[in-house]
Order: C-alpha cells, then sequence, then structure tokens
C-alpha cells in the first residue's frame, strides 16, 4: 500500500461513524485440512494482508536456551528451500511481497502484505520460510551477532535495565523474568540443533491463528491455508505453566550514573478475560493511560514539575498480569514523584474518579476506536488478536457498548480491587537523593 493510498485510507476511517467500523463482515473460514482463519474480504484494492499468530511464544524456550525463539524468528527470512539469504530477498522483491517475522514472549508473529497478481508465488515464498527454512551457519551467525549487540546496547539503556530488573524481581526463574532475546551467554551457546529444535517446539497447527483481509474468497482461502501451512508439526509441546508473580511493595535502586532517573512501577493486574476488564480499562485511561488528561499526569507534571511525561498502563500477559507505569524525573524530585504516584494510587484506590472523568474517557476510548482500522495489515492484527484472546467474532460491533456500560460504581469497585499503593514496587535507575533500596 503507498504512503498515499494509506493516508487516504486513516483519512477517510477519521470521519466514519462507530457504526460503520462495527459493521466489519467476519467470516470463520476452516480449511480442508481443518485450519481456522477469521477473515474480512475487501475486493477494492488488489492486496491481501495475512497475519499468522503462535501462541507460546519464547515461553517455550527449552531450559538454558534463551533466546533460541527470537533468533530462530529472525533466520526464517535468512534462507529457505534452495535459497540462500540474498536469494529470499530477491524473491520477495520481484514478488513486492512484504513479509515480517517476530518474537514475543506469549506469540510469535509472521505477517505478509502481497498483491494479488502474485498472491500464490508469494505465499509459496512464504510456505518455504516457515516450512523448510535452511537455518545456515553462516546466516545463524551473522543474525546471531546482531542479537548480540542488541543485547549489549540493552545493558546500557536505563529504561531496559529497569525493565529487566523489574521483570527479574517480579517473576524469577519463570521465562517472563528475563529478556527473549537472551544472554551473552546463553544466545552465544545456541547451535544450529537448537534452533532447529525451537522452530518445531514453536511453529505447530496446535498453536496457530489466523487473520486475513483484502482481495481473496473464503473459497480462496481455504485451500491457501492448507498449503501454506499445512505442512507444519500438528501438535508441539504443552504451554508454559502460569507464572507467581513474587515482587512485594517497595523500592529497587539500581545505580546508573546519569543527572535523572527513570522509574518504572507496578504490582499485580487484571487479566483479560475477567469480568472487570472493561472498567479496569476505563480506570486506567484515567489514571495515567489518557496522555495530558489523566490524573497522573495533570498532577506528578503540570501542578508540580516532577517529570515531562508519565503514564500508567495495564500488561495482561497469557500468564500473569501487571498494573505497571513509567517515568523521568531529575536525581533530586525523583523522590517526590515516587510519593506523589503512591498518594494518587491511593486516591483512586479509596474514592474511585470524577463522574466527568469518567464520561470524558468514554467518549474518547470509543471515538478512537474506529481509527485502529487504518489499513489491511492492521485489521489482519486486529482479527489475530480477538483469536488469540477468545473474544467473541461480534466483539469489534460490541466493543464500544461495553467502554459504554462502565459506571462510575464499577469504577469505584474495580479501583478499589486493582490499586493497592502498598504494594506498588518502584524501580529506579540512576542516582536519586533520598531514595534507597528497600520497603516504604
Amino acid at each position: 500500500m503507498t504512503i498515499l493510498l494509506r493516508a487516504c485510507v486513516v483519512a477517510a476511517l477519521a470521519v466514519l461513524p462507530v457504526r460503520a467500523i462495527a459493521a466489519v463482515e467476519i467470516q470463520e473460514v476452516t480449511s480442508p485440512g481443518g485450519i481456522t482463519a477469521w477473515l474480512v474480504e475487501e475486493r477494492s484494492i488488489p492486496f491481501v494482508a495475512l497475519d499468522i499468530r503462535f501462541e507460546g511464544g519464547a515461553n517455550l524456550d527449552a531450559p538454558g536456551k534463551r533466546g533460541a525463539t527470537n533468533l530462530m524468528m529472525g533466520l526464517l527470512e535468512e534462507g529457505a528451500a534452495d535459497m540462500d539469504a540474498r536469494a529470499f530477498a530477491e524473491a520477495a522483491e520481484g514478488l513486492a511481497a512484504r513479509f515480517s517475522f517476530e518474537a514475543f514472549n506469549d506469540s510469535v508473529s509472521i505477517s505478509a502484505e502481497v498483491l494479488t497478481d502474485n498472491r500464490d508465488a508469494s505465499m509459496a515464498l512464504l510456505r518455504d520460510a516457515l516450512v523448510a527454512p535452511t537455518f545456515d551457519q553462516t546466516a545463524l551467525d551473522r543474525v546471531r551477532d546482531q542479537v548480540l549487540a542488541g543485547i549489549e546496547q540493552d545493558a546500557r539503556d536505563p529504561e531496559e535495565i529497569a525493565s529487566a530488573t523489574m521483570a527479574r524481581l517480579a517473576f524469577g526463574e519463570h521465562p517472563y523474568g528475563s529478556a527473549l532475546e537472551g544472554t551473552l551467554e546463553s544466545v552465544t551457546a545456541l547451535t544450529r540443533e537448537d534452533i532447529q529444535a525451537a522452530h518445531g517446539t514453536v511453529l505447530t497447527r496446535d498453536r496457530v491463528y489466523v487473520g486475513v483481509t483484502g482481495d481473496i474468497s473464503a473459497a480462496e482461502l481455504g485451500p491457501l491455508l492448507d498449503e501454506l501451512l499445512g505442512d507444519l508439526p500438528a501438535t508441539g509441546v504443552p504451554n508454559a505453566s502460569e507464572a507467581d508473580y513474587t515482587l512485594d511493595g517497595g523500592v529497587t535502586v539500581v545505580d546508573y550514573p546519569s543527572p535523572q532517573s527513570v522509574v518504572l512501577f507496578g504490582h499485580e493486574g487484571i487479566a483479560r478475560d475477567d469480568d472487570d476488564f472493561f472498567a479496569a480499562y476505563v480506570m486506567n485511561h484515567i489514571l495515567g493511560g489518557g496522555g495530558f488528561q489523566s490524573k497522573l499526569m495533570t498532577e506528578v507534571r503540570e501542578e508540580r514539575g516532577l517529570t515531562y511525561g508519565i503514564g500508567s498502563f495495564l500488561v495482561p500477559r497469557d500468564l500473569a498480569a501487571q498494573h505497571m507505569g513509567q517515568f523521568s524525573s531529575t536525581n533530586d524530585k525523583t523522590a517526590e514523584a515516587v510519593q506523589i504516584v503512591r498518594d494518587i494510587w491511593a486516591d483512586v484506590a479509596a474514592n474511585g474518579v470524577a463522574e466527568d472523568r469518567l464520561e470524558a474517557a468514554k467518549t474518547y476510548l470509543t471515538g478512537a476506536y474506529p481509527l485502529r482500522f487504518d489499513g489491511n495489515g492492521t485489521i489482519a492484527g486486529i482479527l489475530v488478536g480477538m483469536q488469540a484472546q477468545e473474544l467473541p467474532i461480534d466483539y469489534i460491533a460490541t466493543r464500544n457498548d461495553k467502554v459504554m456500560a462502565v459506571t462510575p460504581d464499577d469504577v469505584r469497585r474495580v479501583a478499589e480491587r486493582l490499586l493497592q499503593p502498598e504494594d506498588l514496587h518502584f524501580v529506579v535507575v540512576g542516582q536519586p537523593i533520598g531514595l534507597e533500596t528497600g520497603a516504604f
């Protein structure tokens, strides 16, 4: 999709009423071989976007092999079938096909954007990458070096240090407790056999979700799914176990020579399938997710000038949930900002939010929702996300109704339940004055 065309799509969606987005027609397609996909057929542009997600992701790394899934995904376009990395790239360029391969803790993701005229050839090329990657040693060593360089860079980045510290303290030896990229030691030790094993573990048909949008019919999509994915293993290993959250309230200071401190804070959160999730989602928007209109931004930045920016966010992972936030402040103001965050957390937990703030939040969240549907690739990703979260196929049509149904009593109830200021843990990377590691 050209930049101009994408801009036109965004502009058009910006003025569509919510009901136009809610009327998106999703078809559930099952291939002859039993692979299921959700499809939004759109014939106006000769273009197809496909998003494939395999649940499990880097959580399935074998013991001692942290980083194997991430490295494996980075190698899928570095040679497949009888093509080396250069030949694969030239083939994709010749077809005007765009592929991306990403690893996350809970899943791995493969995205494709192809022209209708080249659809079959493009899907054949993608099939080779998924089913017959070569994992050539030369490519493996080159991509490994790139991963190692990224790990070394992260070790010097205060935001990455804060994230890694929080993860380790909260989840210990569970995969959530370490970076999915692995460590210098674990990635250096990975062999070609380890990468092949990760491929067979992660890319299996029993853990796949597919979303497709564009110029393709259900009748055409079914056989394509079997051709693309049918030769992958039928089953893999069991999913990782639930993660125990092991972090109490307090402060952990990581000494880092800088005039300002990076602060990451949080405690346990709420699962995506919890009945109170929408109330928590709206409540968090008011607390810290609403940019300059949020309470955290207003009171920590606007009224006191303690930071340039602060926000909070829900993290409903597959195996554990957190409610987190982040800000940066000069070292002499960090301790005060930490206390103000705890005070705001306690105030919302005890008193909920003002009704006018709630109405403004609901208006914003429902009005902004249609803008997410800004292209075929984005919509395909939304379809996959809905399936992975076990949302109903009519979710797009009902989502805004769920937001609008949130009442002041709902927000008050979920705030009292979810916000626990005494459980907040602050990881501070810097040299904050008046803060040191320990309990409050």
